[in-house]
């Protein structure tokens, strides 16, 4: 059984960092292409970030303010989130699959909240 449940949301200022993890189980991590989602209140799910092998995607809204990674002798992947912003507010998930999209099993996610 495929299981994902993140952690390391909470609320941060303005400018702040934060790193999200999502343990996983069930399945071949290290050969599984995986990504990020989130859900803003009020608005439909969006893809933030995919990484497949060695390659890593970002949605234009993030690049250059988040990375995506994983440790694959964990079965953990990340994603390291700085410079945040209010509209950075939003329940995150991850997923598996490849593809900018929103398709594929998610976790329960995690809350991260940006004050301005």
């Amino acid at each position: 059984e495929v299981q994902l449940v993140e952690s390391g949301g909470g609320l941060v200022q303005s400018g702040g960092s934060l790193r999200l993890s999502c343990a996983t189980s069930g399945f071949t991590f290290a050969a599984t292409p995986m990504k990020w989602l989130r859900q803003a209140p009020g608005k439909e799910l969006e893809w933030v970030s995919s990484i497949r092998l060695t390659r890593t995607d970002y949605a234009d809204f993030v690049k250059g303010r988040f990375t995506i990674s994983r440790d694959s002798a964990k079965n953990t992947l990340y994603l390291q989130m700085n410079s945040l912003e209010p509209e950075d507010t939003a329940v995150y998930y991850c997923a598996v699959g490849s593809g900018q999209n929103t398709l594929g099993q998610r976790g329960q996610g995690t809350q991260v909240t940006v004050s301005s």
